[in-house]
């Protein structure tokens, strides 16, 4: 079976995307690789951001493979990056959705859920439903690892992009346990409930990410020679 290191730590979003293509993947994290860089996430699009995570982890990756490596083993590296978009915001916080609060006092890495939140409901006090539509945006990045008994592709032919949005509006006060980051507040359009009310087995099936997650099998599905034949079903 190949492997599908994906490059992230949130076992929120590891769960999503395990559950989506299913067990035709071994699969490793950034917990298997506590020591790998972390690639600065300074793009103006979600679609850089992944791009740049999933390129450096699979050229760290192969460097560290080495010539040990077997050229018949397929890993591949799955980067993704998303966030929500406001429109009563000008389509902020956008990329900056995990350290959305940071930005007001320059302090480096993510801000608290709770503190992002915070901020949100802040800026759409005086922002009526009707007005405080949005959409959570996803951009999914695929690079193959190249070990190094290999000749190395350049970067851009090492990387397919897979994006998925979702669109919805956000609620004054937040709904729901389940979900992580901006979930109990955003209601997707036709439905009454959160994505923290909804639960993973729905919005595992209309997320940003499942959209996105869905163009990626697909692709699979028309890339036979690159995708992974384990025999499970997909």
């Amino acid at each position: 079976m190949n492997t599908l290191v994906i490059a992230t730590g949130n076992a929120h979003k590891v769960g999503e995307i395990r559950a989506i293509l299913g067990d035709r993947f071994r699969y490793q994290t950034l917990q298997d690789f506590p020591e790998a860089p972390q690639a600065v996430e300074d793009a103006p699009t979600f679609a850089g951001n992944a791009a740049k995570k999933a390129l450096a982890l699979a050229g760290w990756l192969a460097d560290r493979m080495g010539v040990t490596a077997d050229p018949r083993a397929h890993r591949l590296v799955l980067a993704d990056d998303s966030g929500l978009e406001v429109d009563a915001l000008g389509g902020a916080p956008g990329v900056h959705s995990a350290r959305f609060a940071a930005l007001d006092d320059g302090r480096p890495g993510n801000s608290t859920t709770s503190e992002n939140n915070a901020k949100l409901l802040r800026l759409l006090k005086d922002v009526p439903l009707e007005r405080r539509t949005a959409r959570f945006r996803c951009a999914l990045a695929l690079a193959a690892v190249v070990p190094a008994t290999g000749r190395r592709p350049e970067p851009a032919a090492l990387t397919e992009l897979f994006e998925g949005e979702c669109r919805g509006r956000i609620l004054v006060e937040q709904r729901g346990t389940h979900g992580f980051g901006y979930d109990p507040f955003f209601v997707p359009d036709g439905y009454d409930q959160t994505f923290a009310e909804l639960g993973d087995e729905v919005k595992n099936a209309l997320s940003h990410r499942a959209k996105a997650l869905a163009k990626l099998r697909t692709w699979f599905e028309k890339n036979p020679a690159t995708a992974p034949q384990s025999g499970a079903p997909s």
